[in-house]
């Protein structure tokens, strides 16, 4: 049960630790960041846009 219950305590430090990174991304890029938005990282900025 302690074993389970460490497991759990990681899990959740990974996600706050997740978080926190998607978090600071937005503040120091300037970008607005909605649930559902598509992630643009390799997209070419000359590429033709698809729909």
């Amino acid at each position: 049960m302690k074993r389970a219950a460490a497991w759990a305590l990681y899990a959740v430090g990974a996600l706050a630790v997740a978080y926190l990174a998607l978090y600071a991304y937005v503040a120091f890029t300037g970008r607005s960041f909605e649930p559902g938005d598509p992630i643009h990282i390799f997209r070419k900025p000359d590429a033709p846009e698809l729909g």
